[in-house]
């Protein structure tokens, strides 16, 4: 699909960190705006993240979110007005074990995720304090992540400053999970496993089954390697300007960088400058 036929977007779904929030992952006034713009312009605007319900909670009355939360990159879809849950797609046991085991040998530091909570092993270990900063609710600490944690796993995360391990984690677990589980970096030193059915390729066709529209006519915008898989799945797609290379080539556009405004940017440009 092509910008000039932006007039035909009914939905447009963003990714948040390094997409719709800037560095300090705030929301800007802009964005704000701009969403609302999308809303008046009869697009419908829904987010899909790798974080959990409770860590979307602060998007939902600045942007008026009708659309369901689709959490954990599609693991868990939730209520906007209560952050009640719709649906879920939790981890087979199995598969959460082999992942655990995988990120083990790859040397990263391992968070687990259920529908409820988010469980760490070091309180003190790398991105630990900023996520809790960012998602707005702290983890908590076990020693182990036990049989019955694993049997409620949504999501597992690798955690590593060396961007080449979680790299080299990904193929891995990709080639360990197979059709078990979807491994895909959210971040150069995050590596989310979850669900095969929670990817954003997957929360694509669940928008368009949900609103009954053809995916042709969704728009997706984000930054990281996961968001290619929604790229590949939706009509228009917008890369972030601070995106990896090889996120943007499999984007129809660019925009500019997350602490530029690049999201409203790319909305005004592409969206609602096609309905002019």
């Amino acid at each position: 699909m092509s910008v000039e036929h932006g007039h035909d977007i009914a939905l447009l779904i963003s990714d948040v960190d390094g997409t719709l929030v800037d560095d300090n992952k705030v929301l800007t006034e802009r964005a704000r705006r701009t969403v609302h713009a999308l809303h008046a312009a009869g697009i419908a605007f829904a987010v899909t993240s790798g974080r959990p319900p409770r860590g979307m909670a602060m998007l939902v009355e600045p942007l008026a979110l009708d659309q369901p939360i689709a959490a954990f990159n599609g693991g868990v879809y939730a209520r906007p007005a209560d952050l009640s849950v719709l649906s879920e797609h939790p981890l087979k046991p199995s598969a959460a074990q082999h992942a655990l085991d995988t990120l083990n040998r790859g040397g990263l530091d391992t968070w687990l995720y259920t529908g409820r909570e988010w469980l760490v092993r070091d309180a003190e270990a790398p991105h630990v304090a900023r996520e809790a900063w960012t998602v707005k609710f702290p983890p908590r600490v076990v020693a182990e992540f036990t049989t019955a944690l694993l049997a409620d796993a949504v999501k597992i995360v690798g955690v590593s400053d060396d961007h080449d391990a979680v790299a080299q984690c990904e193929k891995a677990a990709q080639a360990t999970l197979g059709d078990q589980a979807s491994a895909s970096r959210s971040q150069p030193y995050y590596l989310d496993v979850t669900s095969p059915q929670a990817n954003k390729g997957e929360v694509v066709s669940a928008f368009a089954r949900r609103l009954n529209i053809p995916a042709s006519r969704i728009a997706c915008i984000g930054d990281g390697p996961n968001d290619v898989l929604m790229f590949r799945r939706c009509g228009f797609s917008i890369a972030m300007g601070n995106a990896h290379d090889e996120v943007k080539q499999a984007a129809s556009a660019v925009t500019a960088r997350a602490d530029e405004d690049g999201f409203a940017q790319a909305v005004e440009q592409f969206l609602l400058g096609a309905r002019r």
